[in-house]
């Protein structure tokens, strides 16, 4: 009597990550190379390849990983599917996932927001831009009044209208001096008075009685002349002269080693100037090449003394 032995037909459990591994280093492929291809993470595949199924997002998913990889190396899908069922003891029915496209619907809906994302942040910092241009150019004209005045014309010596910053002192002054009369009023005095003088003198003429001539005295030929304060000029010791000759308007100030100002004012073209001073002396010029320096009858190179359109110059220092 024969008795019958049940056979046991064991199936043999084999990871499909291992089959698919030795596949894609047999094409040489990296585990990076893959992965930008299925739009999955090297730590993905690399969970695949090792058979680590229960790390990934549920036995739907990985089945359809496998599928994918099985596809991009050319292997046969189904076996590798059977074999993944088998492996896991999961049940295919109704579950596979056929496609790569449905593995790429997470990836996808992420990439898209992270571009809607960005497509708002740029928006956002165009508008910040516009906005900071407008309060930009709307300071600037605002200000333009302000700046209108910062810069003063000058004639120079060909005859052109030069225009300069000002930047200096000095160049303050000239705007200032502008269309005014000089700041040291003497000479304007003197000549005013000398003027009231000589109409009282006329004026006496004309009331003396018409018979009457009248006697003009000449000047005594040894009387000396009357001194000419910008040519003759008395200069005690430790003392400078300086004589500035004008071919285009300057503001000029002279200050001697004391610190006293000597003169300050705006000069105009074809005028002179000659003082003296104790040194040494301090010479400041609004218009540096409208001005002809000397210091004790020598002439001065302005020149090297120029900043921008002024200049600074000490004369009879040591």
């Amino acid at each position: 009597m024969k008795v019958a032995h049940p056979e046991v037909v064991a199936t043999q459990r084999v990871n499909p990550g291992e089959s698919l591994r030795e596949a894609r280093e047999s094409k040489g492929w990296a585990v990076d190379e893959v992965a930008a291809q299925l739009n999955l993470t090297p730590l993905r595949l690399s969970q695949i390849e090792a058979g680590a199924f229960d790390k990934l997002p549920g036995n739907t998913f990985a089945r359809g990983y496998v599928r994918a990889y099985a596809k991009l190396l050319g292997m046969d899908q189904s076996r590798l599917v059977l074999e993944f069922d088998q492996f896991t003891g999961s049940d295919a029915v109704g579950s596979d996932v056929h496609s790569l496209g449905h593995i790429e619907e997470p990836a996808r809906y992420s990439q898209s927001i992270l571009r809607f994302v960005s497509f708002a942040l740029l928006v956002a910092l165009t508008g910040v831009g516009f906005y900071w241009w407008q309060e930009q150019a709307a300071r600037h004209t605002g200000e333009s009044p302000v700046t209108s005045i910062e810069q003063v014309e000058v004639d120079g010596a060909d005859g052109m209208t030069q225009l300069h910053p000002l930047d200096e002192p000095e160049d303050q002054a000239v705007l200032a001096a502008q269309g005014e009369t000089e700041l040291n009023l003497t000479p304007v005095i003197a000549e005013e008075t000398a003027a009231s003088e000589l109409d009282g003198a006329v004026e006496q003429a004309v009331a003396e009685p018409a018979g009457e001539e009248l006697q003009v005295e000449p000047a005594a030929a040894d009387s000396p002349a009357p001194a000419n304060t910008t040519e003759s000029l008395v200069v005690a010791a430790g003392e400078g002269t300086v004589s500035v000759s004008y071919v285009a308007d300057c503001w000029t100030q002279l200050t001697d080693a004391s610190g006293k100002v000597l003169f300050s004012a705006l000069k105009r073209k074809g005028d002179s100037l000659q003082l003296a001073g104790k040194a040494p002396l301090e010479l400041r010029l609004g218009f540096a090449r409208g001005a002809q320096v000397s210091y004790n009858g020598q002439a001065v190179d302005v020149a090297p003394y120029i900043s921008g359109e002024t200049a600074r110059i000490k004369l009879g220092g040591q």
